[in-house]
């Protein structure tokens, strides 16, 4: 996507959101206002009212005040409180009006009939009445009572638009939003550029190289915290897309490598029995050669056929409980040729005489045949290897430890790669398809148990892993 596209985009949704806001403001927010003010002025002229009743007409009730007292009294109120006074009797006749003359005693027009809504303790907005009230306003009643009844009633009215004139302040507020949103849009589209564009174009730009293959580039965002997270999560998949082309390129050179030599091996002597080379005498030895070589490559295979169904349906397992110690006596039985042939000593210690475990019992003898084949292969000639099962509680350890040629510290955490080979660590023997370790530590890590692996150069190398214990 366009940097100039993002850009757009975003303005368009932030001017979107401040008209918004603008319209709220002058529709709900003008309307809400005037409520607002109608109410207040409301509860102001109930106080007025009832201010006028308790105050100065306490005494007209009991005729101690004559109607002409009473009429400028309402008009002192009327002015005081800036609002039209009318006092109705109890059946509704206007027997003082403020907008009168002061000096009229009464004017005995009747309201009350044709609005009742004047006659009670009650509030009406934009009233209008005819020939007498022409604008709408707000009306405000209060009874006024003596021994418990209606005498008649006081209504303060003031205009509507007087009222709705004090929300010329607010729309004065919202003319001040226009003037400060201007600046403030003009900010907002800076930051979005700098916060929000710039870095996501530069995270853009970079993945499309990812996309090309170049892993090699950075992602040089600090900014926000949340773009430079992903820039930096996809900087590490890069790394490991990197590290896993590197893999795959090392991956086909040591399968050609390993494939290539027994070839050239078979095909090398094929070719001296052929032509005569070797003696007839001796073709008998070189047909042990060319088996062993077969056999190598179809080791080779097989374990390359069971890596590739582990990382792609992942590894199966046939669980079930048996003798770990009868298994490892087993296995060291097919291993007594090559024993005596090197002059090597197997020591076999186990805590008890049967140790039970619950696992895949093929995979587990693949692991042991696996450790022990590469124990001998790096052990020196009249050395002894140690193979020890212990039950510690739920979990049963079996340690397979040589005396050879050890294994490097910078090579130790690399001993599980596919096709890894110090030549440190492999001593002598070169024939190893560096295979091995790789199916051990899938199939340990398939029954949700660990391996581990100590060694000093010199020394010897002990390999150390779990299985579930069993009944």
């Amino acid at each position: 996507m366009k940097q100039s596209s993002v850009l757009l985009k975003y303005s368009l949704i932030l001017i979107v959101l401040i008209v918004f806001m603008m319209v709220l403001l002058n529709t709900v927010g003008l309307d809400f206002t005037e409520k607002k003010l109608v109410e207040s002025k409301k509860e102001e002229l109930y106080t007025q009212a009832n201010d006028i009743v308790n105050n100065y007409l306490s005494e007209y009730t009991v005729s101690t005040l004559t109607q002409t007292n009473v009429t400028t009294t309402l008009h002192i109120a009327a002015e005081m409180t800036d609002t039209r006074i009318l006092m109705l009797s109890r059946n509704g006749l206007v027997v003082c009006d403020t907008t009168s003359n002061r000096k009229q005693n009464a004017i005995y027009v009747s309201l009350g009939t044709s609005y009742p809504q004047l006659m009670g303790n009650t509030a009406v907005e934009d009233l209008v009445i005819p020939k007498y009230v022409s604008e709408k306003a707000l009306c405000v009643s209060v009874p006024i009572m003596y021994n418990y009844s209606v005498s008649g009633y006081i209504c303060l009215m003031t205009p509507m638009s007087s009222i709705y004139a004090d929300g010329v302040y607010y729309s004065d507020f919202v003319n001040i939003c226009y003037l400060i949103f201007i600046p403030f849009l003009a900010g907002a589209f800076v930051l979005l550029y700098f916060y929000s564009v710039h870095p996501v174009t530069k995270l853009t730009k970079q993945t499309k190289e990812y996309m090309e293959n170049n892993f090699r580039g950075e992602f040089k965002v600090s900014y926000p915290k949340e773009l430079a997270e992903l820039g930096g999560s996809i900087r590490y998949m890069g790394d490991k897309l990197n590290n896993s082309d590197e893999i795959q390129r090392k991956f086909l050179s040591n399968v050609s490598h390993d494939f290539r030599s027994p070839l050239t091996s078979i095909r090398g002597y094929l070719e001296a029995m052929k032509d005569g080379t070797i003696d007839v005498s001796e073709q008998e030895k070189y047909f042990d050669i060319l088996l062993y070589e077969t056999d190598r490559l179809t080791k080779l295979t097989s374990n390359l056929l069971q890596l590739n169904n582990i990382d792609d349906n992942g590894l199966m397992l046939n669980l079930s409980v048996f003798d770990i110690n009868k298994m490892i006596r087993q296995i060291a039985l097919t291993f007594e040729g090559t024993f005596k042939k090197k002059k090597l000593v197997l020591n076999l210690v186990f805590s008890q005489k049967e140790t039970f475990v619950e696992a895949d019992e093929g995979r587990i003898q693949q692991v042991i045949y696996n450790l022990l084949d590469n124990a001998i292969k790096f052990s020196n000639s009249d050395s002894s290897i140690k193979i020890t099962t212990e039950d510690k509680g739920n979990k049963v350890y079996i340690t397979v430890k040589d005396y050879g040629v050890g294994i490097p510290r910078e090579s130790i955490n690399r001993v599980w790669e596919r096709f890894y080979k110090s030549d440190a660590s492999r001593g002598r023997d070169k024939k190893g398809s560096g295979l091995g370790l790789s199916i051990v530590k899938e199939i340990i890590k398939a029954h949700n148990q660990n391996i581990s692996v100590v060694s000093t150069v010199g020394v010897g190398t002990e390999f150390v892993f779990t299985l579930k214990s069993a009944e």
